[in-house]
């Protein structure tokens, strides 16, 4: 049994996700937003990472995974991107956590078995995987998506490794 912390980075608004995996059964315990409030770039990947720590400390999960940038067309908005995703892999390693990095595309494939699949078809199928009816904020399920898609890596490599049994413990 493990405790997953997914988490979608972003410089106003970063999603988190958690979720129990036990064995390949997978259920939700939480998930949120990180908005930031202010304009300048600093106070707001203190926001970031001061929140992810108190969700750390409040759930305490045994892993983490991150989504990777995304590297568009506006080169200034990928630096920011990229230092709000290592402000809150900064939170998960100050907490002693182990943390994973995901594509977006292949999380999408993990999801939804497309890599090129809409926002709303993720949105879909994390919910019906969670089986969660009430509406999730879109960075939220994303970062549930991260956290469904290390998962199900998790388990395929514990699978091909021909491991009966996989113990999971947090370094201290």
């Amino acid at each position: 049994m493990a405790i997953i912390l997914g988490i979608d980075p972003g410089s106003r608004v970063t999603g988190y996700g958690l979720i129990r995996s036990v064995g390949s059964k997978l259920e939700f315990i939480a998930c949120g937003c990180v908005r930031t409030s202010s304009e300048d770039q600093p106070p707001r990947l203190k926001q970031i990472f001061t929140e992810l720590c108190s969700v750390i400390t409040e759930f305490k999960p045994d892993e983490a995974a991150v989504e990777e940038v995304f590297m568009g067309r506006n080169a200034a908005s990928a630096i920011k991107l990229g230092q709000a995703r290592g402000s809150a892999m900064v939170a998960c390693l100050s907490q002693d956590l182990p943390v994973a990095e995901y594509s977006a595309r292949k999380v999408k494939q993990a999801i939804v078995g497309a890599g090129g699949a809409e926002k709303a078809q993720v949105q879909h199928m994390v919910k019906a995987l969670l089986s969660i009816s009430d509406t999730l904020a879109e960075d939220a399920a994303d970062a549930l998506a991260v956290a469904i898609c290390h998962a199900n890596t998790n388990n395929s490599l514990i699978k091909m490794a021909g491991a009966s049994k996989f113990a999971r413990r947090r370094l201290r």
